[in-house]
């Protein structure tokens, strides 16, 4: 057989009728421990020499995230993958399974706040050198590179500027030193970009964002080499970071419809971002879909969509911008991204509030910046929303 398209793969890869039951919805599996055969067979799995399940909390956790990796695994063209609690529960396993004091971590300097919190606080106390870099300046993340750099970490799209950084180059400049790179994918989706076709060895996602899709989950995910994760397994299993089964399952049934979201998702966005764009009380819009996006051409070059999320600034700062935010009616005032329904928000006074206000600003996370994640409503229903709210301004 053919190997499946994308859309195809959302819905059946991973898949199989229950082997007990004939159940055609993959069950979930709710439960923390599993009968073994005979004690040599628990001692076995336990060592590693026979595959199967132990205890939920260890790799491979239940036969419902199995299902979960091996579908993200066929969406993202890797191996073998591991989930999580949460997105930043992956970013901190994989930095805590590559890392040891003395290491240095390259980081794109726009990331999302925890992100930042976990680089510069957490890790720079555990004696790890952390560098945050314009990444999307080559010659600057060359010159950045050293020779105990371990780990490259991009966000692209970043989050919230949308800054776009071409991850083949940066993932040959990382190989020919050593270091390993990780890409957040979070923005983007496997429906749009997919890190590891383009040279980077580790694709990670927040779950509770595209993925799931609902904005009703907490959810991590990373997917690499078998190598990777068998090194990784060790942190899984003794940090606790496990995804609950019940979770996986949200993760398993949003996937199935990721392919549909996204293409709305994407046409929505590109028609807000031209809609705001053009209007006289907006100061600028930043979207990879648009040609005035400073990354644009990198973007259509790595990208096959340009997602749901855009970011914009409105003539005359954050009072005019609060006013914006506190006058809508469709778009709901909260944080996170990625649900079915349009979301908005400030992020230097929420999501990125941890950052210090001296990094946000060299970095372009500016107070006027309003942050929109663009659901799959009708367009012209979110235009006639902006549209009131914009009037009050």
């Amino acid at each position: 057989m053919k190997k499946m398209k994308f859309g195809t793969l959302c819905v059946h890869a991973g898949e199989h009728p229950d082997p007990s039951t004939g159940a055609h919805t993959t069950p979930i599996y709710q439960t923390s421990t599993f009968v073994f055969d005979t004690a040599e067979q628990g001692a076995a799995r336990f060592a590693g020499e026979e595959e199967g399940y132990t205890y939920a909390r260890l790799v491979p956790n239940t036969p419902t995230h199995r299902v979960l990796v091996d579908k993200m695994v066929a969406l993202e063209g890797g191996e073998a993958g591991q989930t999580f609690s949460s997105g930043m529960a992956a970013i901190t396993a994989v930095a805590l399974s590559l890392l040891s004091s003395g290491d240095h971590l390259l980081s794109t300097d726009v990331v999302y706040g925890c992100t930042y919190s976990l680089f510069s606080s957490l890790l720079t106390r555990s004696g790890i050198e952390v560098s945050f870099v314009d990444t999307t300046d080559l010659d600057r993340v060359r010159r950045h590179l050293k020779k105990n750099t371990r780990m490259v970490f991009l966000e692209t799209p970043a989050n919230p500027t949308m800054n776009v950084c071409d991850i083949s180059a940066i993932a040959r400049m990382a190989r020919a030193v050593g270091a390993v790179s990780i890409v957040d994918n979070t923005f983007a989706s496997p429906m749009f970009q997919r890190p590891l076709e383009l040279g980077a060895d580790v694709v990670l996602h927040s779950c509770t964002k595209y993925i799931g899709g609902h904005a009703d989950l907490l959810g991590g995910v990373i997917v690499g080499t078998h190598e990777f994760m068998r090194n990784m397994t060790p942190v899984v299993n003794d940090t606790g970071v496990t995804m609950g089964p019940h979770e996986a399952w949200l993760c398993i049934r949003g996937l199935k419809t990721l392919h549909l979201r996204m293409q709305k998702h994407a046409s929505n966005a590109l028609t807000i971002a031209r809609y705001l764009e053009a209007h006289p009380k907006i100061a600028w819009v930043r979207y990879p879909g648009l040609p005035s996006h400073p990354q644009h051409a990198i973007a259509k070059q790595q990208m096959s969509g340009f997602g749901g999320m855009l970011s914009f600034g409105i003539a005359g700062g954050i009072e005019q911008g609060r006013k914006l935010m506190n006058s809508v009616a469709l778009c709901s005032l909260a944080v996170s991204l990625g649900s079915v329904d349009t979301l908005i928000q400030h992020p230097a006074s929420m999501t990125h509030a941890d950052v210090p206000k001296e990094v946000r600003i060299r970095t372009g996370i500016s107070d006027d910046l309003v942050r929109l994640s663009v659901g799959i409503e009708e367009p012209e229903d979110l235009i006639d929303d902006l549209d009131q709210a914009l009037a009050k301004i």
